[in-house]
């Protein structure tokens, strides 16, 4: 049987899988796609969209669409770390969600992703521009009329330190308030209770993972969303040579970068990634499909690690399957998630988000909802939205979730779990995958 035929055979499987379920699958719009990803196998790594003037993976472009593109960088403007001529060069990206904007009709947070290369005569220099280049970055953007910065990662704590309630390993990265990026410096502890102050110049010989979040007002969706971006930050020798400051030059699968100028950059730098890149990649993304499964049950960010696993590991008729239900109405459910991670932003003690905005992103979901489910599906999840947002009425800005308000939160995870999970597992064959993670642990 040729491979277009046992696809063809595979997929009308799923399909009938599927229905039982109620995800109506469109079977010529899968075809087309297997079709696609099939011709990928012939073609280049890179794609280059020179209407939109984006690139990045030929996977990976197969699932981007730029009809929000426009919004992209625009928000992009905010989160991007600029170039320094002759000294600091990049190439931002979309990355997560948002960049399958074909498939993620009801997309997560906004993901950015940036690769910073830095030339400088030593490591030390390299580490100390990134200091430089990152706080002013951070100091910069800490509020706006349509966003405000929540916390940078930068540097890694060098011994076993207690920060408020919270203990950090050695090694673990450092997360940094607006406030304690502006003073360059918080007080913490040492195990043993001596009063330490940990000073921003001192991280920047390991700057370890580097990360600035911010919450931004979203015109498009109408509510907030959380922006962020995450550096891959290297150091070019005056040989030529790349160097990862943080140890591990990340692969590219993932990412569609915004501007093709920043091609000559990303190539110089991608050349440098593993030859095996790609295995490495599969295997990190499983254990997090492992981590969601198990540990932090999540059947939503279970499914979208494992459309990524599957599309990249040629198990298309799957990856099809999966990627139709993002597309489906009842996948807006997913929102819920940005929701949750609004709530907990929200009872940080730093936070500038109030219990007000929480409460307006949760009626605007509760709509959405309302809009594009039916029946029971619908009645269940807008009485537990509901009932959390009675809740959150009572809720306090800056204190930590009332027991009322967790048990609710609670509720909508449950439910929303329980639908992905209804889902993936309706297809045998994911069920057979999920089934080899989960009974690891009997």
């Amino acid at each position: 049987m040729s491979k277009s035929k046992s696809h063809a055979t595979n997929l009308k499987n799923i399909i009938k899988s599927a229905r039982r379920l109620g995800v109506e699958m469109d079977e010529e719009e899968a075809l087309q796609w297997l079709t696609a990803i099939a011709a990928t196998q012939a073609s280049d790594d890179l794609v280059v969209d020179t209407r939109s003037g984006v690139f990045g993976y030929k996977v990976t472009m197969l699932d981007f669409s730029p009809k929000d593109l426009d919004y992209f960088r625009q928000i992009g403007k905010i989160v991007e770390i600029p170039d320094r001529s002759g000294v600091v060069e990049t190439a931002l990206a979309l990355s997560g969600s948002a960049a399958q904007s074909k498939i993620q009709t009801y997309p997560g947070d906004c993901d950015y992703f940036e690769r910073v290369n830095i030339k400088a005569a030593s490591r030390e220099e390299a580490c100390r521009i990134l200091s430089d280049v990152l706080r002013e970055k951070a100091i910069q953007t800490m509020k706006g009329p349509t966003f405000q910065l929540i916390e940078v990662k930068f540097g890694s704590y060098p011994f076993e330190t207690v920060k408020g309630e919270v203990t950090n390993k050695p090694g673990a990265p450092i997360s940094w308030t607006a406030g304690e990026v502006r003073a360059g410096q918080f007080d913490a502890f040492k195990i043993d209770g001596t009063a330490v102050v940990i000073r921003w110049e001192d991280m920047a010989t390991e700057p370890g993972w580097c990360k600035l979040d911010w919450v931004i007002a979203d015109p498009v969706r109408s509510s907030l969303a959380n922006a962020s971006n995450m550096l891959d930050v290297t150091w070019e020798t005056p040989d030529g040579s790349i160097i990862p400051l943080d140890g591990y030059l990340d692969p590219y699968f993932q990412e569609v970068y915004l501007d093709a100028e920043s091609i000559p950059i990303f190539s110089k730098i991608a050349q440098h990634v593993s030859a095996d890149a790609l295995d490495n990649y599969v295997t990190q993304l499983e254990k997090e499909v492992n981590k969601y499964l198990t540990k932090d049950l999540n059947y939503g960010k279970a499914a979208k690690r494992m459309y990524n696993v599957f599309r990249l590991v040629g198990r298309y008729e799957e990856a099809a399957y999966i990627r139709e239900l993002f597309d489906e109405p009842a996948s807006m459910l997913y929102q819920v998630w940005s929701l949750i991670r609004t709530i907990e932003d929200c009872c940080n003690p730093s936070t500038p988000i109030t219990v007000e905005q929480v409460l307006v992103q949760t009626d605007q979901l509760i709509i959405s909802v309302v809009s594009a489910l039916e029946g029971d599906q619908e009645t269940e999840i807008v009485r537990l939205l509901l009932k959390l947002r009675d809740a959150l009425s009572h809720q306090k800005t800056n204190q930590q979730l009332s027991p009322e308000a967790e048990a609710a939160r609670d509720g909508v995870i449950n439910v929303v779990n329980n639908f992905f999970f209804a889902k993936l597992t309706s297809v045998p064959s994911i069920k057979v995958y999920i089934d080899g993670f989960q009974t690891k642990l009997t």
